[in-house]
């Protein structure tokens, strides 16, 4: 079950923040402290076996993408302690055991209960929550996997399920660079069209650019178009973690060449074909395309997203298209930024209009350099969290006591990343 009582290396963690924070950004450490104790205190599971089940907040599933995000700030801590290494490492294996089983799968139940969305028209199994494909969903354990060995040198992660996974993942990737040929396809009997896919469940036409196709986005709402740019540049970079870990970990020639060349024809991709011009007529990238012309000037909250780009380690800040995309994307020009009485930033089609997200809002600034918009970001979330101390999905910008999901892990610690990013402590990558 959830950690019973907090790590003394945790609490020693949070003892150092508050002291940084001061009086001055007493808030900041208040929120921090309740939201950096509660991913450890009610959503860790550890198993019998030896894995970690993460809950991601108020749903009764793991999201391969939320249970990275909810850990990764501890990989600080787990240098210096073992127990909590070993949670993370359970985490990955947890990811890769799940992987395994079926990798267009985006949520899994604790067990084989049949909870979730099982009458979904695709190939469900009890032990799947929902079968959305998201590109993203096979990153972030990869990603996981790579900053625990960078960060506490461990290789216990690097199993025969992590290997197994790795294959299945480099296999998806290269079968949905041409989507005709995928055997994934995916209806739901809903009357909200972002929950299903049009074309008899294999969405919207695409033709071949390099890239890899995704189903749905990091919302888990229905990609317009089939080319999601910034989950290809996440794709890019976890490639590239793949190639190293099997050139210096393990060794296996094969799919480092498998890795390199999805990695490059991606890359490719990405330059010649997920690019679009905005309303000045500036380079910038789409957050959409599908090799046919079209392509959407947009940006959603969920990460990853356009402006996660540096973030995940695609591009730098500085980089002229980045900046040229990001001044773009936190404009009325992306029809999903919203500014309003008490707070401004990207929001989401997952959520009502003039709702804005805490994940969006730590992630601009985690992406700039300037460390007083960083204190601004961080002084609206704070004055924004709806007088509970936590993050939550997302919220009213002229309401902040309206707010989306009472208890959602992945914002809570998107927040802590933000305050220890500000105190300039990061995770090794």
């Amino acid at each position: 079950m959830a950690y019973k009582k907090i790590p003394n290396s945790v609490q020693d963690f949070m003892d150092k923040i508050t002291k940084m924070c001061g009086e001055e950004h007493a808030g900041w450490a208040e929120n921090f402290n309740a939201a950096f104790a509660n991913t450890l205190t009610t959503t860790v599971k550890r198993q019998a076996d030896g894995t970690t089940f993460l809950l991601t907040g108020d749903i009764p599933a793991m999201w391969l993408r939320d249970s990275t995000a909810q850990v990764r700030p501890y990989l600080v801590i787990a240098k210096e302690d073992e127990e909590l290494r070993d949670m993370i490492c359970g985490l990955v294996q947890r990811q890769f055991f799940y992987i395994t089983m079926d990798p267009y799968a985006n949520a899994f139940n604790e067990e084989p209960n049949g909870a979730g969305h099982q009458s979904d028209h695709t190939v469900m199994s009890p032990w799947i929550w929902e079968r959305k494909y998201e590109i993203d969903s096979l990153c972030y354990p990869v990603q996981l996997a790579y900053l625990l060995f960078k960060n506490t040198r461990c290789k216990k992660q690097f199993d025969e399920n992590f290997v197994a996974g790795v294959k299945k993942i480099l296999t998806v990737f290269k079968t949905e660079q041409e989507h005709q040929n995928s055997p994934y396809t995916f209806e739901r009997d809903t009357t909200r069209l972002e929950d299903t896919l049009p074309n008899d469940g294999r969405g919207s036409e695409v033709s071949k650019t390099g890239m890899t196709w995704s189903g749905f986005r990091p919302s888990d709402d229905a990609c317009r178009y089939g080319y999601l740019v910034p989950s290809n540049m996440f794709a890019v970079v976890i490639l590239g973690y793949i190639e190293e870990i099997f050139t210096e970990i393990l060794s296996d020639p094969e799919i480092v060449a498998q890795a390199s060349s999805l990695r490059k024809e991606i890359d490719s991709g990405i330059h010649q074909f997920g690019k679009t011009d905005n309303r000045a007529g500036d380079a910038i990238y789409a957050y959409e395309v599908d090799g046919l012309g079209n392509a959407s000037i947009m940006d959603d909250s969920n990460i990853p997203n356009l402006l996660s780009a540096p973030y995940l380690g695609y591009t730098t800040v500085d980089d002229e298209t980045y900046q040229a995309t990001r001044k773009t994307i936190l404009s009325k020009e992306n029809p999903y930024f919203y500014e309003g009485k008490y707070a401004k930033g990207i929001g989401s089609s997952h959520t009502p209009e003039n709702y804005i997200w805490p994940i969006a809002l730590a992630m601009e600034g985690m992406t700039t350099k300037n460390k007083s918009e960083k204190e601004r970001i961080l002084n609206s979330l704070v004055a924004n969290d709806g007088g509970t101390h936590l993050m939550h999905e997302g919220f009213d910008v002229d309401n902040p006591k309206n707010y989306t999901r009472e208890w959602f892990s992945w914002a809570n610690m998107m927040f802590c990343e933000l305050v220890m990013d500000y105190f300039d402590i990061r995770v090794e990558r």
